[in-house]
């Protein structure tokens, strides 16, 4: 069984800030924001959510196809993939830009800032998806504004239940649009942030999204995460990490964890029991796909 990953790849630009940016940024003058940090700690990861999740699935045995776009810059990444044994069949490279740039800053306190440069993701929406048989699941992720509209009407079309996960995405979309993903989709995920802007923009509950698909996830970082099925909430708790290093992909590693569960017609609460061990093994790594499940 293949499940087709729809998101980005990208290159992650990792620095370590080693303050705080609350000591940093004064909010009584963000109107005038002008601050400078200091990196000592730089890499460079091969990233993206298409990527990312596509890596966690692939450790633990499932059958990845991202559906992305490269740049010219993207051989590199596509010969990484092959050489994971994930399939690039859905990833088109686009000659005339880069392929997607995320800069990432992180604290001490493992808060974020990130620049992103989409690049040959806004071509995303080129590749279609069609049903095919080995083809029985699907997850929706941060990408171009297009290829995620088109990409849920197509998987709905084809019959292809899928996992709506906006992440980063979500600003992008208004209330009405991001009911018809959830009208559309089997599952949502959300982090507990983007699960309170789905609620205010929608006017749903969690309880109400829940019962208009077969479950919603909300994810708590080191508390956890919320499962509501049918208008029930059952709390997942977190499992511990043995160092916390770099949240980077965190999120990702869980999804694919998600999706192999569902591959395995497990209930989603047990989905959510390996997301987040997968996750407390993630962090204890840098980058987002650095990591092994050896111990798992």
């Amino acid at each position: 069984m293949a499940a087709v990953i729809c998101g980005s790849l990208a290159f992650d630009t990792i620095m370590g800030f080693e303050g705080r940016f609350a000591q940093q940024i004064l909010p009584d003058q963000l109107h005038i924001l002008n601050v400078s940090f200091l990196v000592p700690a730089l890499r460079r990861d091969f990233g993206g959510c298409a990527g990312n999740i596509a890596y966690s699935l692939r450790l633990l045995g499932g059958t990845p196809l991202p559906m992305a776009t490269v740049g010219s810059d993207g051989a590199g990444y596509l010969a990484r993939l092959r050489e994971l044994g994930i399939s690039t069949e859905f990833v088109r490279e686009v000659q005339d830009s880069y392929t997607a740039q995320a800069m990432i800053m992180t604290d001490r306190d493992n808060n974020q800032i990130t620049a992103f440069h989409p690049g040959a993701m806004m071509q995303a929406h080129v590749t279609r998806i069609q049903a095919r048989p080995d083809i029985k699941l699907g997850i929706i992720s941060p990408d171009g504004r297009d290829a995620m509209l088109q990409h849920a009407q197509q998987m709905h079309a084809a019959g292809i239940p899928f996992v709506f996960d906006p992440g980063q995405g979500l600003p992008m979309f208004d209330g009405r649009e991001l009911a018809g993903f959830i009208e559309q989709a089997s599952w949502v995920t959300v982090n507990d942030y983007e699960g309170k802007m789905l609620g205010e923009r929608t006017g749903w509950s969690e309880a109400e999204i829940s019962r208009r698909v077969q479950g919603l996830v909300v994810t708590l970082g080191g508390e956890g995460c919320e499962v509501w099925v049918g208008g029930e909430r059952t709390r997942v708790p977190a499992v511990k990490a043995a160092q916390v290093v770099d949240p980077t992909g965190c999120g990702d590693a869980w999804r694919g964890a998600l999706l192999y569960g569902l591959e395995q017609g497990w209930p989603l609460a047990r989905c959510a029991e390996l997301g987040n061990k997968v996750g407390s093994i993630k962090i204890a790594s840098r980058g987002p796909q650095n990591y092994t499940l050896a111990g798992l």
